[in-house]
């Protein structure tokens, strides 16, 4: 490998060799047309737009409270998770469009609270929201 020219040892090579550049250049090329498909991919949701001003509750709802206990109240009046479905559909044979309003402490279990929300859906309820407070209202 010569650092010079042919024939004149006493200058330098002022040309850069570019080809192991253009090699590192072609490949970086390479791996983002491949990852750049995967790093954008994403699914198309329609995500419910939120709001923090305070909803008043509709006549027609129902209020359900989970405490940190895992015990259930209907309206704030306690009752056995067993007695749910059979209480949601005499609502329901009333008032067919009525709103449930779930509010869970937040030391409640996932568990009961995923099983509250499962009955509610199987016992047909269309209109299922949380209630939270606002932040630093506590």
């Amino acid at each position: 490998m010569a650092f010079g020219r042919m024939g004149d040892s006493n200058e330098p090579m002022s040309d850069m060799n570019v080809i192991p550049l253009v090699d590192v250049m072609l490949v970086l090329l390479v791996i983002f047309i491949i990852t750049a498909p995967v790093i954008t991919h994403s699914v198309d949701m329609d995500l419910p737009q939120a709001t923090s001003e305070p909803v008043d509750e509709l006549p027609e709802s129902v209020t359900l409270a989970l405490d940190g206990g895992g015990d259930l109240y209907w309206n704030n009046e306690p009752i056995a998770l067993e007695k749910l479905p059979t209480r949601l559909r005499d609502v329901l044979e009333t008032q067919p469009d009525v709103a449930i309003y779930l509010r869970a402490d937040r030391d409640t279990r996932y568990e009961r609270l995923a099983r509250v929300m499962a009955e509610v859906r199987q016992s047909g309820v269309g209109r299922m929201a949380f209630v939270s407070e606002p932040e630093g209202e506590r």
